[in-house]
């Protein structure tokens, strides 16, 4: 008994007291600063744990054979898992349907026109339907495209008036284009989404360019942001005789958050070249001077300024935004050059329940923008003083009710064409859109 009782303690004892009984001390109890001794404890190290293992087999042997004599069922053996690895999993290519987007809008609208001594007073209604899509064909590249209604002539508007004893609509392709993607910097060719910030006094929302075109935006570690726009414009393009094009460039930005005040600011230089104007109609002229030959009295060499200040306030749904719009065509013939716009708006229209109340002030001479791609919303494309008013309300999610009053004239009686130069006109739209 006496002897079972000394070879059978539990495995940690009977380790310690086998390495005991073999006279083994660790050798890193000992220490040196020598290169050669650090070395020869390592190999001290690799020795003593041989020999461990080595006493460990023998002591399990050991203990086996005593447990048989006794009739003691063996302990099934510890083994102790592997630790877990991990597999590198890569994520899963996204599917041709995570890569298409789908864009689109519907808009009714009814318009009520009238005038003192110009003409009849007259109501009439327009609908307008785009559908758009993009599709990214891998990390660098997307292309764009969108059908829209509308008169393909007519760069500036996408609406389709309710007339013409039931005729069908119109429908065009507005937008085709390739985008290539290279970090903060994003560049196009085709016909694409206007660049450039802008209001209705030099660019109608409706307008898209065509040739090529590049955005640059890049995030400061302080919240704000510098921006970079540039285009080059195909205007009018002919086999035989002179082209017509637009270069321009603007540099933007935008200001942190400064106790709840944002500031952006924009500047930009559209130079043209109206070499042929063979490709024009009356909706592309519209107010400008021109020539006995049809083409252009002026050049269209334009310096735009915009400034915009975002106040949020104490109510999130309340925000008051401001921004002054200011043009200068350095090219014109004469100081028939210059336009201005002031914008103030009240409250939001993006959460349903929202209401947004908008007053617009804003003033141009004749040849100050080039009137085939600024606003249509007036009768009158330049040379006019126009007030805006307007009231937007979100009633549902994806959807807007707007009310629009614009109270307009001619600035400069010599300019007035058809319009009676004292008659104040008034336009007025309420329109329901539905977006998504």
């Amino acid at each position: 008994m006496t002897k079972q009782a000394l070879v059978c303690p539990p495995r940690l004892a009977a380790l310690a007291l086998a390495l005991a009984c073999a006279g083994i001390t660790p050798a890193f109890a000992q220490t040196s600063t020598d290169q050669a001794d650090v070395l020869a404890q390592i190999a001290a190290l690799r020795e003593q744990q041989a020999q461990i293992a080595q006493l460990q087999q023998q002591n399990e042997a050991a203990l086996r054979a005593l447990e048989a004599k006794l009739g003691v069922a063996a302990p099934p053996p510890v083994v102790t898992p592997a630790p877990a690895t991990a597999v590198a999993t890569a994520p899963a290519a996204p599917s041709a349907l995570d890569r298409l987007k789908v864009t689109g809008d519907f808009r009714l609208r009814s318009q009520h026109d009238r005038s003192d001594d110009d003409a009849r007073d007259r109501t009439s209604g327009q609908v307008r339907a785009r559908l758009g899509a993009t599709y990214a064909v891998n990390d660098r590249v997307t292309v764009g495209g969108r059908v829209v209604t509308g008169d393909n002539d007519d760069p500036n508007s996408s609406d389709v008036q309710l007339s013409n004893w039931n005729d069908d609509f119109t429908v065009s392709l507005d937008l085709a284009y390739a985008q290539l993607n290279v970090g903060d910097l994003k560049l196009y060719g085709g016909k694409f989404p206007q660049p450039f910030a802008r209001t209705d006094l030099v660019w109608d929302g409706d307008v898209n360019p065509q040739g090529l075109g590049a955005t640059y935006k890049h995030a400061l570690g302080n919240g704000g942001a510098l921006r970079a726009n540039g285009l080059f414009f195909v205007v009018d393009e002919r086999a035989g005789g002179s082209d017509s094009t637009m270069a321009g460039v603007q540099l933007g930005y935008d200001s942190p958050a400064l106790g709840g005040f944002k500031v952006d600011l924009s500047g930009a230089y559209y130079r043209y070249s109206l070499g042929s104007v063979a490709g024009a109609d009356a909706g592309d002229w519209r107010t400008n001077r021109l020539n006995p030959d049809g083409t252009f009295l002026s050049d269209y060499e334009l310096a735009n300024l915009l400034v915009g200040a975002t106040w949020q306030g104490p109510s999130e749904k309340w925000p008051v935004r401001v921004v002054g719009d200011y043009v200068k065509n350095l090219g014109a013939i004469d100081n028939q050059d210059t336009g201005y716009g002031v914008d103030v708006s009240l409250g939001r229209a993006s959460k349903p329940g929202d209401w947004r109340f908008t007053y617009g002030y804003s003033q141009t001479e004749v040849d100050a923008v080039l009137s085939a791609f600024s606003h249509d919303n007036i009768g009158i494309a330049t040379n006019y003083k126009l007030h805006a008013f307007t009231v937007d309300y979100t009633p549902m999610p994806k959807t807007m009710v707007s009310a629009l009053w614009y109270h307009y004239k001619p600035n400069d009686p010599t300019y007035a064409g058809s319009n009676t130069p004292s008659d104040w006109l008034d336009r007025i739209r309420l329109f329901f859109l539905v977006n998504f």
